[in-house]
């Protein structure tokens, strides 16, 4: 019994991992509506663990339940983008100050890991391959967050992060190249955050905010 209860969970997990990379790829677009049955034959499972995973996408905001019909992507709107941008900006800014006053003594292994996060990012950021961007970005900010110690807080954070690319990547995908007009200081952030210096690194995520608006706001226009 236990086994099989674990195995569900595994399925269900996988299936809402499978819908939110799908969501994040712009292959589900805003407003898109399915079914339980159409998702459960798409991947070749039973109804229950499907409609498990729907019901924890939609509790992290990017689905929408639609009585009678099934679930359809949730529309986010510019004045949404603006309050998570906002509400990143706050937690983020948090973040640093904590792991300033606890110091970095204790963090130099985790760092390791951040820091190569960060080149991977950036590098995908500076050639515009959002694809490759986006998975790294998010595992990049969601190591970032957990140096802070506090589960909760980063997983707010990476929940915020993600609701921002689903955001963002269907205007996104409409410039036909995006090299070079992406924020790509990851490292550099890295760099403020291991000295200590949450001044630099708040500085660091203003300007990404700034410059992550101004271009999806153009491009909404």
């Amino acid at each position: 019994m236990r086994s099989t209860a674990v195995t569900r969970s595994t399925l269900r997990q996988q299936i809402a991992d499978a819908l939110r990379d799908e969501i994040l790829a712009g292959r589900l677009g805003p407003g898109q509506e399915f079914t339980v049955k159409e998702i459960a034959e798409q991947y070749g499972v039973s109804a229950t663990p499907v409609r498990e995973a729907l019901v924890d996408l939609s509790a992290q905001g990017l689905l929408d339940s639609v009585q009678h019909r099934g679930f359809k992507v949730h529309e986010f709107s510019v004045t949404d983008y603006r309050g998570m941008v906002e509400a990143r900006s706050i937690i983020a800014e948090a973040i640093f100050r904590g792991i300033a006053e606890r110091g970095m003594d204790h963090l130099r292994d985790q760092l390791s890991s951040v820091r190569r996060r960060a080149e991977e990012a950036q590098r995908a950021a500076t050639a515009g391959d959002l694809n490759v961007l986006i998975g790294y970005d998010l595992r990049f900010w969601r190591e970032l967050g957990a140096l802070f110690g506090n589960p909760y807080l980063s997983d707010f954070l990476h929940r915020l992060r993600v609701q921002s690319w689903v955001f963002a990547v269907p205007y996104l995908r409409r410039v036909p190249d995006l090299e070079g007009r992406l924020w790509n200081r990851h490292s550099e952030l890295v760099a403020a955050v291991s000295d200590g210096d949450p001044d630099t690194a708040y500085a660091l995520v203003t300007s990404y905010n700034t410059h992550s608006l101004a271009l999806v706001e153009n491009l909404t226009r």
